[in-house]
């Protein structure tokens, strides 16, 4: 059913938490919304939540790429088992997947988002006629169609860093292959169930768990969503349990020391063109692990990731020694950029 998000919800707004650790800056920001860039935000500032417009803290939201740090610290695992070799060739564990000029790219490369695959075919969007949040595509047609409309040659792997879903795409059919069994259970079997995220999953439905905000684009009510994004960012979550995956992953509890170290391990190679609205400039910024290197004011790097679905905006960051960390998950109007808000609350919710 089309509805539409009206001015009376816009300016419902909860009242910012008195015992809430944030900096005056992030207290300041969370009081002035609702504003015509986000209807709706939740930040987790050292363990402690709050939120602003028609959304609770405690609200279950779609994390979308932040689903990518979950999907390599799976494969890291199976490097751990050595099962798989970090420096072999994707090939050897998804025969027939990848066209023949991208046989020499490895798992480090897809991992850190060196492999030089082309750019994703159109996914589900807007021109795509009404109910477009409810299509879907597997990720082997996806990765089909995104092969077959390929122009060029591709950069040599390991030439420059490109942030590329496919990348994960292909990591996600690369867990199934080697454990025989389905990504989620995997994921499920190895992070979900021993971290005791009881508010996270990889669902196979368009629903989303109860407390949750109700998102709009284009005046459409796109809450319920496709879960194709899969491995690449088709998580449902909630800030708490990004909050106790975050500390878990940064204090070694997912990995053994030689995959804990390639967590803040990013390539020496540029970073291409198009990467500098993930990187926030022209240099390489993602890790083996999956977490994104955000310089702070202080010159200190932050380190984590962000995510998106149509209707929300999220992420996660920390400094590496967990002196500070921060979840949010805004809710966008569509009317302009709210990068401005994302920069303002990790800087504020870093900062010493």
């Amino acid at each position: 059913m089309r509805k539409r998000l009206t001015s009376a919800v816009l300016a419902t707004t909860f009242a910012v938490s008195a015992a809430f650790p944030a900096t005056a800056a992030t207290r300041d920001l969370l009081d002035g919304l609702p504003d015509d860039i986000v209807a709706g935000a939740l930040v987790r500032h050292d363990g402690i939540g709050a939120a602003a417009g028609p959304v609770t803290a405690d609200a279950h939201f779609r994390i979308g790429s932040v689903t990518k740090v979950f999907t390599n610290t799976v494969v890291l695992q199976l490097v751990a088992e050595r099962r798989v070799h970090l420096d072999a060739p994707a090939r050897r564990y998804v025969p027939g997947l990848l066209p023949g000029q991208y046989d020499g790219v490895t798992v480090r490369q897809l991992l850190n988002h060196t492999s030089g695959l082309p750019k994703p075919a159109a996914t589900p969007n807007p021109l795509d006629g009404p109910g477009w949040w409810l299509k879907s595509v597997a990720p082997r047609d996806a990765l089909t169609a995104s092969f077959a409309g390929a122009t060029g040659v591709p950069p040599a792997p390991g030439s420059e860093q490109q942030y590329n879903g496919l990348n994960s795409l292909v990591l996600g059919l690369l867990v199934e292959e080697v454990t025989g069994h389905s990504f989620t259970h995997e994921l499920e079997r190895r992070i979900i169930r021993p971290l005791r995220l009881r508010h996270t999953s990889l669902p196979d439905g368009p629903a989303i768990p109860a407390p949750h905000a109700q998102v709009f684009v284009n005046g459409d009510d796109v809450t319920e969503q496709s879960p194709y994004p899969w491995a690449e960012g088709g998580i449902i979550s909630t800030a708490a349990d990004l909050d106790r995956f975050l500390i878990a992953l940064f204090r070694g509890r997912l990995l053994p020391p030689a995959q804990q170290k390639l967590l803040f391990d990013v390539p020496d190679v540029p970073g291409a063109a198009t990467n500098t609205k993930y990187c926030f400039g022209t240099e390489a910024c993602f890790s083996v692990g999956g977490l994104m290197r955000y310089r702070l004011a202080n010159g200190e790097y932050a380190w984590g990731k962000t995510g998106s679905r149509p209707g929300w905006d999220n992420g996660f960051f920390a400094t590496r020694d967990l002196r500070h960390r921060v979840v949010y998950s805004l809710n966008p109007t569509g009317r302009g950029s709210d990068l401005g808000h994302v920069v303002a609350i990790v800087s504020a919710g870093l900062s010493d």
